[in-house]
């Protein structure tokens, strides 16, 4: 794939999602973007659910959410849509789990969770849907993995994660389930687990370098991105803004055993005289600082876009949310500057479609209602 030239990108504002808030859960289905629950100005978890048509450039408003809710896992299984646990108006995690059917325009509860939890990770393969970890009533970190058979409507427990937490991110690659980072109590993990749906087993691979909490993880190609971040203050180291970029080869086999005494060395550089070199360390490979964030940034908006990883706005050292965006171009090996968001935010909830990246809500100077695109250009 050829890579776009940075001038190829260019930002648009859409129309604003119909009321500001925070932590709404974005999918795609059928070209068109759902948006789902949110916390209002006053913190209330609320039950607006509304699509977006690109075509039309338009919000239209859906039947409400039967459980007002926030911070849900959200999953399109074909031409339904499901919705598992979260916060509710009670500020309690939840175990309601509801699916709305998009032709008929209706919702049906379905099988609640055995535990309620908010923060849940889900992937779905083949119309299974798995939902892994969570935190329950108690502010636990629950280490469960489920999957929901659709056709009984029940939820079967699987092996539990190695590491409890909440809030991780998860992607599905081929048949394998890959949980990174996420949250015990306020604090980040490290842990990177890979459940495999056929073996029904879980391996540990080698934790990503640099413990932070607020990052974002990206995946391109076959690497996987994690990006900036806050570095969390305990004893007598403050919190700081982060730029580190850590990347993993997912084509690496971290389980191979490898003779200590000749790791091998990668050269990220294209040039026939390389002079960065980075060691592999069972995936993750060595950075060197030239790679790193221009800016330092938390709680940012993040995706990959025509063959560039894409960050913008988020929190840093300055007193207001950031505007600036960059993005990493994996052949050059640097980041180069984006326009800027018009509209600065931090929180936000964002979805790639249609070779765009959206960001929707989030917190400017209060809750927003923006809902701006990165584009690149059909040029």
């Amino acid at each position: 794939m050829e890579v776009p030239n940075v001038k190829d990108f260019q930002w648009k504002r859409l129309a604003p999602l119909p009321s500001r808030r925070v932590y709404c859960s974005l999918l795609e289905s059928g070209g068109q973007v759902y948006a789902i629950g949110g916390c209002d100005d006053n913190g209330i978890p609320m039950d607006c659910f509304e699509v977006y048509s690109p075509e039309a450039d338009q919000w239209t408003a859906l039947p409400t959410l039967p459980t007002a809710r926030a911070g849900v896992a959200a999953i399109a299984l074909g031409k339904r849509i499901m919705v598992i646990g979260g916060v509710g108006t009670s500020q309690l995690p939840l175990k309601v789990v509801e699916m709305y059917n998009i032709d008929e325009g209706k919702w049906k509860k379905r099988s609640v969770l055995r535990e309620a939890a908010m923060g849940i990770s889900v992937t779905a393969k083949d119309y299974r849907v798995y939902a892994a970890g969570g935190m329950g009533l108690d502010l636990r970190p629950h280490n469960h993995l489920q999957h929901y058979d659709m056709l009984k409507d029940m939820w079967v427990s699987l092996a539990p994660m190695p590491t409890p937490r909440y809030a991780a991110t998860s992607f599905l690659r081929g048949s394998k389930i890959y949980v990174l980072g996420g949250r015990q109590s306020k604090y980040a993990v490290n842990a990177f687990e890979v459940f495999d749906i056929e073996t029904r087993s879980w391996t540990k691979f080698p934790n990503i370098p640099s413990k932070r909490a607020f990052s974002s993880f990206v995946t391109l190609d076959d690497r996987l991105y994690s990006l900036g971040g806050l570095r969390q203050g305990r004893l007598y180291r403050q919190p700081k803004f982060l730029r580190t970029m850590d990347v993993f080869d997912m084509e690496q086999d971290p389980e191979g055993s490898r003779p200590s005494c000749s790791l091998p060395l990668v050269s990220l550089l294209s040039s026939s005289e390389p002079t960065r070199t980075e060691i592999e360390r069972g995936g993750w490979l060595k950075m060197e600082r030239s790679f790193f964030l221009k800016k330092r940034r938390a709680d940012f908006v993040a995706g990959s876009l025509s063959g560039r990883v894409i960050v913008a706005g988020g929190l840093g050292n300055q007193p207001t949310v950031l505007e600036t965006a960059e993005a990493f171009h994996p052949g050059k090996n640097k980041w180069e500057a984006l326009p800027t968001m018009p509209t600065p935010r931090c929180a936000c909830s964002s979805i790639v479609i249609k070779n765009c990246l959206l960001a929707v809500g989030g917190v400017s100077q209060g809750l927003s209602d923006a809902v701006e695109a990165l584009c690149v250009s059909d040029s």
